[in-house]
């Protein structure tokens, strides 16, 4: 449940979400993520150290540069406790139709 808490936290902010999408097309450079914000790169740093801490991003060091790469998998825990509650409400909207149905034949 730590994860999932920590997942969710990191793509709670509308700017983790945009790093995320800009990682899902490849890994990136440190500046090559900060430069579409407007905002200071210490900002930046803060969002990634928590998108790491969720397991979302991972940093490789390539000779000078570090890459800075999406995890994909952390989602797959935010997909799981999402789809318990699809289930759930697929259930009753299902006994509901169920019980629409059987008024309107009720009324015939």
């Amino acid at each position: 449940m730590a994860q999932l808490n920590d997942v969710l936290t990191a793509i709670s902010h509308p700017t983790r979400r945009a790093i995320i999408t800009r990682l899902a097309n490849g890994p990136a450079r440190f500046l090559d993520i900060a430069e579409p914000f407007d905002v200071a790169l210490n900002a930046i740093t803060k969002h990634l150290k928590l998108l790491e801490r969720a397991g979302l991003i991972e940093r490789e060091k390539q000779g000078r540069e570090v890459l800075i790469s999406l995890r994909p998998e952390a989602l797959r825990i935010v997909a799981d406790w999402v789809h318990e509650y699809e289930r759930f409400w697929t259930k009753k909207l299902d006994a509901f139709q169920g019980y629409f149905k059987q008024q309107q034949r009720s009324k015939k």
